[in-house]
């Protein structure tokens, strides 16, 4: 009994590409059906009258949900790939050796595309203060990541609109970007425990290399974890 050997990385690759591309194909197809589908759901399929409110509401909402739930999938999968560039060690060399002003607006912009919550706070503040980084400009990055989301943010585009979406990101940055010029124009760093400044933590120079193949795969799973709590939501 002879045993086929594994597939090398480039067939995988090629594999891997070969599907994204019919996913996208599909995906564009979906959203460009969507309306002459619900229209066609709506009055002729049920039969009601296109000047009629009930008509008209159910044809918006066959059009909207669907809209909804395919731009955050689309997305939310370019995001994670996105993400998946930023390791910890990549984020810190980006932010090393800013100064304020500069730094706090590249901060607050990393920490909306960064894959870290307000779970990993507490180690990303201590390896960013380890690294030198300002403390106004961590602060940037830690009120950033958490504030702006990106579900929220595509929910809001879909619903109401680029304008209403573009206030939230740009309020939320504003917030992180002034947060951590304040913080660090008052000098907080005296408030600082002593332990944070002491820890030693070793930290690799080399990143993990993350092929293609599994970049896809994670950002094809946030899709499915982002896809169920907003049809949970809506």
């Amino acid at each position: 009994m002879t045993t086929l050997p594994a597939p090398s990385t480039q067939t995988i690759e090629r594999r891997t590409f070969a599907w994204l591309a019919v996913a996208v194909v599909g995906w564009l197809a979906a959203y460009n059906l969507i309306q002459p589908l619900a229209n066609w759901i709506a009055y002729s399929a049920l039969g009601l009258a296109e000047d009629s409110r009930f008509g008209e509401s159910l044809a918006f909402f066959l059009y909207d949900v669907p809209k909804i739930l395919l731009l955050l999938s689309g997305m939310v999968f370019m995001i994670a790939i996105v993400r998946s560039f930023f390791s910890p060690e990549r984020t810190r060399a980006l932010l090393g050796g800013k100064r304020e002003g500069i730094g706090n607006v590249i901060a607050a912009l990393l920490g909306i595309v960064t894959p870290f919550c307000s779970c990993s706070a507490v180690p990303l503040f201590i390896g960013f203060v380890e690294a030198g980084i300002p403390l106004g400009v961590t602060f940037s990055f830690l009120v950033a990541a958490p504030t702006v989301n990106e579900v929220a943010a595509i929910l809001l585009f879909g619903l109401f609109g680029w304008k209403v979406a573009s206030i939230y990101i740009g309020a939320g940055l504003v917030v992180a970007i002034v947060a951590g010029f304040v913080i660090g124009r008052l000098n907080m760093e005296r408030y600082v425990e002593d332990f944070v400044w002491k820890v030693n933590r070793k930290h690799s120079d080399s990143e993990e290399k993350v092929t293609w193949s599994e970049r896809i795969e994670r950002a094809w799973g946030s899709v499915r974890k982002s896809s169920a709590r907003s049809g949970y939501m809506l």
